[in-house]
């Protein structure tokens, strides 16, 4: 049986924290120790062991073929990103060859052929690719997609095949873009985040550093290579490190979550995992009937369990620490942070050892609204995110730019190497959200005394359930499609269910009278959004020119919200 690769280096090669001047220089680096990539099938056997060494040398090979085929500096080349060798070396080819990677999603299980197909044509035409290369398995969706975008398209099997003559690779410079970085969420209006080596580079270093990596860390990884969280910290980030990672397919931890945690037992080396917090709530839901997890699951050296992508619950946290407390599993591993694309990954990242802490802060502060003195006071727990990383300046803003003062709620802003470069192709949303090498995140928070960033909601209108994000516009475009509608009938956004838990809430005009056809055409909405993002929404009809508009005629989402949850916007009553 193939032997995964070590933990510590087994030659004496000095670890480096990201400190090159390129990714390129993270990969020649990397390659000179005896670590690398392993990938573990569903039960968590070896099935492929990739070292930095031999990922480098097929990395060079593929970045050969590129030239060959015609692609070069500043192409760009879309990848579907499969967790497998394969993505990893054309990943690396193009950083070699100096064109762009794309990473673009795998399909899922829900939507079926033709909603992939159309969210992958929707991205190509945004990053307007060269060529799409995709696993042979997905051959007839993804060469839709090339076929109606107009670019070449062809399986990485074939791509395998093609002549690799020597040539001369030109060596990138700091300054290059390195990838191009797609919400995950965004399927009607995407927009490619392009991130430069230094960019990248800078916040692995200040990721590295904020977790105080060592040379005794190991990974263990289900994270998806499309989302940043899994393919800058899970990916990019273990190579320019030199850490060594188990990988499962995100696909197997969807059937088989506690096959994460089975893994991390049976490489008893590994240190650092990273989830999204449905992933921790997953497997103590799994666990809860099961007894003797001491036996089954050895968490002790579990040092960092990190926590974000989506809003942290602290109850969720709590739940596991019981639910594997028995199997050494710490609390103080866990590792909140905060970050988004548009800052490569990371903004703040809680110190090692310190764990979840809250602030409880009132319901009315955190939605700027005034307290009914005749009720009690409503409190919610707001988890601390951690500090910024090195280089990174974080300000909390009011409305009119003033800064903020300790514990005053207004909107995120960050400076600091590893902001992006752009948006791909797109200077208008630059401009709204770079301001004199400021980013505006669009969420809002608040710092405290010591520095430490609270993130307690989304200015954008972002949805995000269960790591996972869902551009409100693609819900609303997606109930558009069906006949009688029009653009502004439809109002999309988050809303908390009883078990604390967020859910899509979709409230549309209505202007059927009759109950049964009301009926129907609550259903043929439900299933139509459960067809683009696979989840299952609160439907409300209501009176047409009841959703709210801004001074400039758009749809205010926002007050929608407001004042469905107020009781101001009335619902037809529906039979269940």
């Amino acid at each position: 049986m193939t032997e995964p690769t070590p933990t510590p280096n087994d030659c004496p090669l000095p670890r480096r924290r990201s400190d090159f001047a390129t990714f390129a220089e993270a990969i020649d680096y990397a390659a000179k120790s005896e670590k690398g990539m392993n990938f573990h099938d569903m039960r968590g056997n070896l099935e492929h062991v990739l070292t930095y060494a031999q990922l480098r040398e097929d990395a060079l090979q593929t970045a050969r073929r590129m030239v060959a085929s015609g692609i070069g500096k500043g192409t760009r080349v879309a990848l579907i990103a499969e967790t497998g060798p394969e993505f990893a070396a054309l990943f690396c080819g193009c950083v070699y060859a100096g064109a762009w990677p794309v990473p673009l999603p795998l399909p899922t299980t829900f939507g079926g052929k033709d909603s992939y197909v159309d969210q992958l044509s929707v991205q190509l035409q945004s990053c307007d690719p060269q060529v799409l290369i995709y696993p042979p398995e997905i051959a007839e969706m993804a060469g839709a997609a090339a076929e109606r975008q107009g670019c070449e398209g062809v399986d990485w099997d074939s791509f395998a095949q093609r002549e690799a003559p020597e040539t001369e690779l030109a060596a990138p410079s700091p300054d290059d873009i390195c990838y191009l970085q797609y919400s995950s969420g965004s399927t009607r209006f995407p927009t490619g985040v392009a991130v430069t080596h230094e960019a990248l580079l800078h916040n692995l270093f200040g990721h590295a550093a904020s977790m105080e990596v060592g040379d005794g860390d190991r990974v263990v990884s289900w994270l998806p290579w499309y989302h940043d969280m899994g393919l800058v910290g899970c990916f990019l980030s273990l190579i320019s490190n030199q850490m060594s990672v188990d990988y499962l397919k995100t696909e197997h931890f969807a059937r088989r979550p506690l096959a994460w945690l089975s893994l991390i037992s049976q490489n008893r080396g590994t240190t650092l995992s990273y989830s999204p917090t449905f992933g921790y709530d997953i497997c103590a839901r799994r666990i809860s009937s099961q007894s003797h997890v001491g036996d089954r699951f050895d968490l002790s050296r579990w040092r960092v369990a990190g926590n974000g992508a989506d809003m942290i619950r602290p109850d969720v946290m709590q739940n596991f620490v019981n639910a594997f407390a028995d199997a050494g599993f710490k609390a103080s591993a866990f590792t909140p942070s905060y970050g988004l694309a548009e800052a490569t990954l990371a903004v703040t990242v809680m110190p090692p050892g310190e764990g979840i802490k809250v602030e409880l802060v009132e319901e009315e502060r955190l939605s700027g609204t005034r307290r009914d003195l005749s009720r009690p006071a409503r409190y919610r727990a707001i988890v601390n995110c951690g500090k910024p990383l090195p280089d990174m300046d974080v300000e909390v803003r009011a409305e009119n730019g003033e800064v903020k003062g300790h514990h005053q709620i207004g909107k995120v802003w960050c400076r600091g190497p590893s902001v992006m470069h752009s948006y791909f192709r797109n200077p208008e949303a630059t401009e709204e959200c770079l301001v004199d090498e400021w980013l505006d995140t669009g969420d809002m928070g608040y710092v405290n005394e010591g520095g430490y960033l609270f993130i307690v909601g989304r200015a954008k209108d972002m949805i995000i359930i269960n790591g996972k994000n869902h551009w409100p516009q693609d819900i609303e475009w997606a109930v558009e499609q069906l006949p009688g509608f029009n653009h502004g009938d439809i109002a999309a956004f988050a809303v908390e269910t009883e078990n604390g838990e967020e859910a899509p809430a979709v409230l549309v005009h209505c202007r059927v009278s009759d109950p049964e056809d009301r009926v129907r055409l609550r259903d043929e909405i439900r299933d139509k959004v459960r067809s683009i993002t696979g989840m299952n929404c609160v439907v409300e009809l209501v009176p047409p020119r009841t959703l709210p508009r801004t001074s400039s005629g758009k749809l205010s989402r926002a007050k929608a919200k407001k004042l469905y949850l107020s009781g101001e916007i009335e619902p037809f009553s529906v039979a269940a």
